[in-house]
Order: C-alpha cells, then structure tokens, then sequence
C-alpha cells in the first residue's frame, strides 16, 4: 500500500472511511499475506466476493503460534512474543515497521487521555520486565520517556520504594499514571495501602500464575479500596495487535478510530453475534497493516451499538494479554 495512504489510518473521522480503509488493506493482506491468503481461500473468500467490511473473514489468532503471519517483506525491525506457561506455545507478532506502533499507541493514548507529557509515569510490570519481546514493556518504555517527569519509571519488586514516590507525588498534586498488571497491583494494595487522589491507576490484566484469578469487578474493587479510588482504569491489548482499547472504569472498553470490535457467534464463528449478546471478540486493526488486521480471538464479550464493549472472558486459557477475565 501507499504510504500516505496508510498514514490515512490515524486520521480517520468517520465510519465511511473506516470501511473503505477496511477493505483496501483486506485486498491488500489478502495478495501479500500467505497465511491469510490460503484461510480466506479456505472459506471460499476473495477480493472478488467481499464488498463489505462484515464479509471479511478474521483470522484465528491460534495462527500467530504456529505461523509468521506478516503482508511485508521487510525485515522485522521486531518480534514481539507473547508470555506463556512453561512448555507452551508462544505467538509471535513480526513487526516490520515500529513507526506504525508507536503512532498507534501514542494516538491512541492520547485520544483517551491527553498529552502523555502531562503525566508522571509509573510503571509496575515484573512479569513482563523479566522476559524478552513484550510489545506492553516497549510502548510503556516509550510512554515513560516521552512524559520527561523525573520520576517516571519501571519497579519491579521494590514496592517500597515505588510506595514512597508515590507519596511524594501525592503530596505535590502530580498528575501520575500507574500502569501495572494485576498481581503487582494486588501486591502494592495489600502491602502499601494509600490514598491516589491525584492518580490515574490501569491495570493491564493478568495473574500469570502468581495469583488467585479473580473477575475485573473484584479486582477493581480491591485496588478501590486500597487506594481511596473511585475507578480503576484498564488497558486491553495484545501481541499480537498493534493497537489498544481503553476502559475508564466501567467495564466498558472504547477503541481508537481506527480499532473496531465485532462479535461472532459463539456457535457459527464465521456469523455476527447481535449487539449486547454474549460473542467471541473480533478485532479489526487498521494499524497492523503489515501484519493481519482481521483478528479472531479467544476472548468473549458483548459489544454495544455505541462501538463500546466488555469482555467476559476466554474460550479457553489461551495466553492473550489485556484480559483478566478468566471465567465466565
């Protein structure tokens, strides 16, 4: 594709161009992605026969395991892995342009939340900080630096320290963003209770096998009253994605411009669910051009007319991260 024309992707304002955008880049991971190819072939899919965005079939996100599922040729400038149990099968996500990432994120952050220089960045990721490949680390790195505050930052166990500077930019009125996953966050609310008034707290899902794992009202209900918090934000992402969905507390998550969500039939996976019934979560992301941006995945949810949607939990206990919703 174009490049200007990909540049379109995060400018998008209506629905009109994100369904020509939509069905410009099937056309275009149809003929350069083999992967994608042969399944679409697979189900009797073509350019030749979809017109329109809800006939674009969506690729099992099971692919990113076994396959390289890339529409480049370039060489990956990054390979982003998911985290996994020991003796499982990681996916793989090759990144060829890293440019697309970061404007994906940092557009996407900022559409829900303003200039990240506005914030101090606290980041409580262990799990994620102690292996290789994770595409949360390298955008909350990026977040981190591009706040410029002095006390952004990385803590991996250290939670007395991260306790105190805390504290301190209570006590300054910063305004401060704690990204973490959830265990970490648990650890912190049970051994350093404290008051966030001027506090943003995310969780980005995720027991990884430290905790307990325990349904998002739960969770946030925990973390609200460790923290004298009226909401808990989350971030959902996942590897194998180049874009985000937020939810400022309510359990309904919002997506960028250029992110949609549709729901599938839990029965007949190749039929759209109707607004506000329980479906598997398809995911259209415009920003993995280069990649396959018509995702199947193991994740369940109900999604509303307004776009908004929640997730419910999983089809399985496939390693997808942003979700920490394990059971219905």
């Amino acid at each position: 594709m174009d490049r200007s024309r990909i540049q379109q992707i995060f400018s998008i304002s209506n629905q009109g161009e994100f369904d020509s955008l939509s069905l410009e880049i099937f056309q275009f991971q149809f003929k350069n992605n083999t992967v994608y190819q042969g399944y679409c072939k697979h189900l009797g899919k073509s350019p030749t026969n979809v017109r329109f965005i809800e006939e674009i079939p969506f690729l099992p996100i099971e692919f990113f395991k076994t396959r390289k599922v890339v529409s480049s040729y370039k060489k990956s400038e990054a390979i982003f892995e998911s985290s996994g149990t020991t003796n499982s099968t990681t996916s793989k996500h090759y990144v060829p342009d890293l440019n697309l990432y970061q404007q994906s994120y940092q557009k996407g952050f900022n559409t829900f939340y303003g200039p990240i220089e506005a914030y101090c960045v606290v980041a409580l990721l262990p799990s994620y900080l102690e292996r290789e490949g994770s595409s949360l680390v390298f955008m909350v790195n990026d977040l981190v630096d591009r706040s410029k505050h002095p006390k952004s930052g990385f803590y991996l166990y250290d939670l007395n320290t991260l306790h105190q500077k805390l504290l301190q930019l209570e006590e300054r009125q910063t305004k401060t963003l704690l990204i973490g996953v959830s265990f970490a966050l648990l650890d912190l609310a049970e051994q350093f209770p404290l008051n966030l008034k001027h506090t943003i707290i995310m969780e980005t899902g995720g027991m990884k096998g430290r905790r307990k794992e325990l349904i998002r009202e739960e969770l946030h209900e925990i973390l609200k009253k460790a923290f004298g918090a009226s909401k808990i934000h989350s971030e959902y992402g996942m590897t194998e994605l180049l874009s985000q969905a937020y939810s400022e507390g309510d359990g309904l998550f919002k997506t960028p411009p250029w992110m949609k969500v549709i729901p599938r039939d839990t029965e007949d996976p190749l039929s759209i669910q109707s607004y506000g019934k329980t479906g598997g979560i398809n995911i259209i992301d415009l920003a993995n051009v280069y990649s396959c941006s018509f995702i199947a995945t193991q994740d369940l949810g109900k999604v509303y007319e307004n776009g908004t949607f929640e997730v419910l939990g999983r089809f399985d206990h496939s390693d997808i991260r942003g979700c920490n919703l394990m059971a219905l």
